[in-house]
């Protein structure tokens, strides 16, 4: 096993040389876009498929044309660089073009989640403020429901995208697809620089109040460059399979990102369907995947046949694959390489698995730094002149990226949102660094060129993960508390055997003179007021809260317990998958979750 590890590792200079070479650091003035790059591929691969959906192919050549008329249709619009533009469509080849189209022309695309509705809605199209709304047929309801309000100040235009054609455009909408417009290259995409703001892509917002973070060209590019080099290594002759939301980066930077550069050609899907994932990739002759580890648990939970690994794909790339389904997984789908990275929109540090090694987000070339970090206390151990102290190899710490012209933060459009990311002074005076509020450790993979590997071990704080999505603990607390038969809560991240991340759970102190949780109307004011994701999966009933001397709420004690009901005689209630009313949660249910079959 070591010397077919050390052989296999061999196996992967020449990746890491190539990785080292497309992202080497190039001026920020440097004219270049990832809109370019689709301009030279449709030069270089006219007549290769770009884009396979719902029974609908185009060329790379015709990708490039469709998205030049919307170009010249956004210049009749009056757009110019710089200005914000909000697209709001689900995953289909009109959201690929409209893509390319503001990028052509220098637009920053900002990219609204399609589950927004109403005040959060609101809120993301402002805090970019987009002077144009393209939006697809699909979200014409929610986009009518919020189009009058009061508060939506910015809109000047609203371009409509055709879908089904069950819906015909509005009257106060312009009916956006192109027809009949120029179809050659705008000379404005070569004026595009690597400094320039590309997209802004959105926080998940807890109450539905995102944080735009702000995604410059260079930073796309380099993105996708890590997954065409070092991920999923692709080349024209492959196909991505791409059911990921393409207003997330995952699925847009790793795939379709991908494929710009490359000629690769995008299976694209509006939402994952585990029933029809296989049939899919062999029809198509997916060879690459991008995931999330959520998708791949789903996937394992299908009932199995003996011919699952006979299909095209051998690489993936995503996050979140946790290490106790990763071989499972791996063997089953007959797959050979998994390229797990670490990363965030807004953050400065990303790791990579480029050299194949099982169970790591693999390693980075930026400067950053694991340190102490008490998790019951929920902060940073200080050395006695106030710096972080790092850990020891194995040991999990607080992961920090370090702020430098090379890697800065571009942070968010909120400006005191950005700060609060920072941290000044860590290990000397002067220095800032970025605080990613996750914990890390090193591992051992064998043989990896001196490199060192890590693996992802928990979110920290006020923050955790469940569904895919980024849950703020204070936020969650401060809708409940709002409820008048709620004193005060507090909210902290349990496990659940066999689900991804992390699940809500708040111990409640209810208002004084009363004794019981009206469970009813508790159930309907958390459905109304929080996205799924953030409501709590459990509650525990308590008499008071505990707090450390500065008053700070006491939680880890609390997420050792979790609803373990030898261990917590409070009343502890569930909202069970599918459910909208919170129950008592019976010995007979809690031996279903802790065998991992409660269906999170």
């Amino acid at each position: 096993m070591g010397f077919k590890n050390i052989l296999a590792t061999l196996a992967e200079m020449p990746t890491l040389l190539e990785v080292q070479k497309e992202t080497k650091a190039r001026p920020l003035t440097t004219k270049d876009c990832f809109a370019a790059r689709v301009e030279r591929t449709a030069a270089r691969f006219p007549r290769h498929t770009a884009v396979i959906f719902e029974g609908q192919s185009l060329t790379w050549m015709e990708l490039n044309a469709r998205a030049n008329q919307c170009s010249s249709a956004l210049r009749a619009h009056g757009l110019v660089a710089g200005d914000a533009v909000s697209l709001i469509m689900e995953n289909r080849i009109e959201f690929l073009t409209s893509l390319i189209a503001l990028n052509k022309l220098g637009a920053i695309v900002a990219l609204i989640n399609t589950n927004l509705t109403g005040p959060p809605l609101i809120h993301s199209i402002n805090v970019s403020e987009s002077k144009m709304c393209i939006f697809g047929e699909e979200r014409l309801q929610e986009i009518t429901d919020v189009k009058s309000d009061p508060d939506l100040h910015c809109i000047k235009h609203w371009l409509f995208s055709k879908d089904t054609n069950k819906q015909s455009c509005p009257t106060w909408a312009t009916n956006f697809a192109g027809d009949g417009q120029d179809d050659t290259n705008p000379p404005q995409t070569h004026q595009n620089t690597l400094g320039d703001v590309a997209l802004y892509m959105y926080t998940s917002g807890t109450t539905g109040l995102p944080k735009a973070s702000i995604i410059t060209n260079r930073r796309f590019l380099l993105s996708s460059a890590l997954s065409y080099k070092g991920g999923i290594k692709c080349k024209e002759q492959d196909c991505i399979y791409l059911c990921l939301p393409l207003y997330h980066g995952t699925g847009l930077f790793l795939g379709a990102g991908a494929a710009f550069s490359t000629g690769a050609c995008m299976f694209i899907r509006r939402k994952f369907s585990g029933s029809n994932f296989l049939r899919e990739v062999r029809e198509h002759r997916a060879t690459c995947f991008i995931y999330i580890g959520e998708l791949c648990r789903y996937l394992l939970n299908i009932p199995a046949h003996a011919d699952d690994h006979k299909n095209p794909l051998t690489r993936m790339m995503g996050n979140g694959l946790r290490p106790d389904v990763w071989h499972e997984f791996k063997s089953r789908f007959g797959i050979e390489r998994i390229a797990e990275f670490y990363g965030s929109s807004e953050g400065n540090v990303a790791f990579v698995n480029m050299l194949n090694k099982d169970c790591t987000v693999g390693t980075t070339s930026v400067p950053m730094a694991l340190v102490k970090y008490d998790v019951d206390a929920d902060e940073i151990v200080s050395d006695k002149n106030g710096h972080c102290v790092l850990v020891d190899n194995g040991e999990p710490g607080l992961l920090l990226g370090k702020i430098t012209e090379k890697t800065s933060f571009e942070g968010y459009t909120n400006r005191e949102a950005s700060e609060k990311k920072v941290l000044h002074n860590i290990f000397e005076n002067g220095d800032a660094w970025f605080n990613t509020g996750d914990l890390m450790k090193t591992m051992d993979v064998g043989f990896s060129f001196g490199l060192p590997h890590f693996q992802f071990v928990d979110r920290v704080g006020d923050t955790f993960r469940w569904k895919s999505e980024n849950v703020s603990t204070n936020e969650v607390g401060e809708v409940i508390n709002a409820l008048a038969q709620i004193d005060f809560c507090n909210v902290y991240g349990i496990e659940i055997p066999k689900a991804d991340g992390r699940a809500g759970m708040a111990s409640l102190v209810l208002a004084k003179g009363i004794d019981t949780l009206d469970v009813e109307n508790f159930s309907n004011y958390v459905n109304e007021h929080l996205p799924s994701y953030a409501r709590p999966v459990f509650l525990r009933i308590q008499s008071e809260l505990d707090t450390t001397g500065t008053f700070k709420m006491v939680k880890g004690e609390l997420r050792k317990q979790g609803y373990d009901l030898d261990k917590v005689n409070d009343p502890i209630f569930v909202l069970k998958p599918r459910s909208d009313i919170y129950e008592p949660l019976t010995v007979d249910f809690a031996a279903i979750l802790k065998a991992g079959e409660a269906g999170y």
